[in-house]
């Protein structure tokens, strides 16, 4: 069972998605409950939590001051935030540090189960590498830069990826490109639009909203790697799910 840390500062939401959903019918256990920030990371100071399932508005700590604390501390909890509110500059926010999805309240029960779904399958692939015996210094390097741009895909750049591994960006780029047969900026294309295909299926974000979400700053831009990429627009692959 993965530990989950639910958070709200309603006790009705808190306690109605603690006991009321089949958490352990997908694997998750809820370990506990909290009704603000410094409650969560009093808790996760102290016990094993997999994942936090947090409301953005929550008194004396909020949710994105949580989430920037994790992030910082290089917590390996995955945040989901809970919001009243389809709220921009807070999916912005949860997407800078590191934050997973983003539920806009009253939660749908498919919405929930198929995010829950998604991370178990990411929690599942992480645990059975842990579990597997070191695959090389070729195959960590590797790992490490394509967890970079999964966590870092809005701003992910050879460079910073490249010095995460104390490697030149030029080094870097043909060895990524030898060991995947990828070229970098490929991937890190990929990893934006696979994300960008999970925002227009999930979340009621206007086409621009989720081309500055992703990285772009031209939405003509986003629209046109969007449709070499799935073979359609943002608006048709929408329509089409």
């Amino acid at each position: 069972m993965y530990k989950l840390l639910i958070a709200d500062d309603e006790f009705e939401i808190r306690n109605g998605l603690s006991n009321y959903f089949p958490w352990g019918d997908i694997g998750f256990e809820v370990v506990s409950q909290a009704d603000n920030g410094v409650q969560v990371m009093d808790y996760t100071a102290r016990h094993e939590v997999d994942v936090l399932l947090c409301d953005i508005r929550m008194p004396i700590m909020t949710g994105i001051d949580v989430a920037k604390e994790l992030y910082h501390k290089k917590s390996p909890i995955k945040v989901i935030f809970l919001s009243g509110y389809k709220d921009f500059e807070f999916a912005q926010q949860a997407l800078i540090y590191g934050v997973k999805n983003y539920i806009v309240k009253p939660t749908k029960y498919d919405e929930l189960m198929n995010i829950f779904m998604s991370i178990k399958e990411e929690l599942s692939q992480e645990r059975k590498k842990d579990a597997e015996p070191e695959g090389g210094i070729s195959d960590k390097v590797i790992a490490v830069i394509k967890n970079y741009v999964k966590e870092r895909y809005r701003d992910a750049a050879l460079e910073d990826a490249a010095e995460l591994v104390h490697m030149s960006p030029y080094y870097i780029s043909k060895y990524f490109k030898q060991k995947t047969g990828e070229n970098f900026s490929d991937y890190v294309i990929s990893v934006k639009m696979e994300k960008a295909a999970q925002f227009l299926k999930e979340i009621d974000f206007k086409t621009y909203e989720i081309s500055e979400m992703i990285g772009y700053s031209n939405p003509k831009n986003f629209t046109r790697t969007f449709k070499k990429y799935f073979g359609k627009s943002p608006r048709e692959f929408r329509n089409a799910e």
